[in-house]
């Protein structure tokens, strides 16, 4: 049985905003935290609301062989794959969250439930393309840029140890479904505060 637990994943967000006072970087890392169990649970029609995204996110991505581009709906469209075949499904080791006016950095090793044959068709050794991997890389750099309005512009993903990064065979009985995952997250899906640009002051960074 593996020692995972999904409800962990955002320790180091929940860590962080005990101790961060600043009312915009809270809501910052309270809307990085909502969007993160929101994908998990495969709810992703919800991190495109409004007050959560801009209108044509821009992805990029160094992760898992995947070197790509991704570009409003289609952002959508992968979040809606992931969430339709289990891979939405992702773990975190040791994690350090960092937040500023407009943006939030993440450095941690990650765990990502990925099908077999979708790492066989990245180029990765699988024995089994019906079978569900943990993807493990380690020290996964993330950089979440954010508008004024505290809605969510792009994420920049980038793996600098992808050459040590391994795959870990499930047990069937360890891998966890997106339906799963949105019930044990369920409680602690919170919803955002309204933002308050009077509250919170204008960002200090351009």
């Amino acid at each position: 049985m593996i020692a995972h637990d999904v409800r962990r994943t955002n320790d180091a967000i929940d860590r962080l905003l005990e101790a961060t006072t600043n009312p915009r970087h809270r809501f910052l890392l309270q809307a990085f935290h909502r969007h993160r169990f929101l994908e998990i649970a495969g709810r992703y029609e919800e991190i495109f609301a409004p007050e959560m995204m801009c209108d044509s996110p821009v992805y990029h991505f160094d992760y898992a062989k995947m070197n790509a581009r991704v570009v409003g709906n289609d952002v959508k469209g992968l979040y809606a794959h992931w969430g339709q075949t289990n891979q939405t499904i992702f773990y975190a080791g040791t994690e350090q969250v960092a937040v500023a006016d407009n943006y939030i950095a993440s450095v941690g090793d990650i765990f990502q439930q990925r099908l077999g044959a979708e790492l066989a068709t990245a180029g990765f050794q699988v024995d089994d393309p019906k079978a569900y991997y943990l993807y493990y890389s380690r020290g996964v750099q993330q950089i979440w840029p954010y508008d004024d309005q505290c809605r969510l512009v792009g994420e920049d993903v980038w793996e600098p140890r992808a050459h040590e990064a391994t795959i870990i065979k499930l047990d069937p009985a360890d891998v966890l479904s997106t339906v799963r995952a949105a019930e044990l997250l369920a409680p602690l899906i919170k919803p955002l505060p309204k933002f308050d640009p009077a509250a919170m002051g204008p960002a200090r960074v351009r």
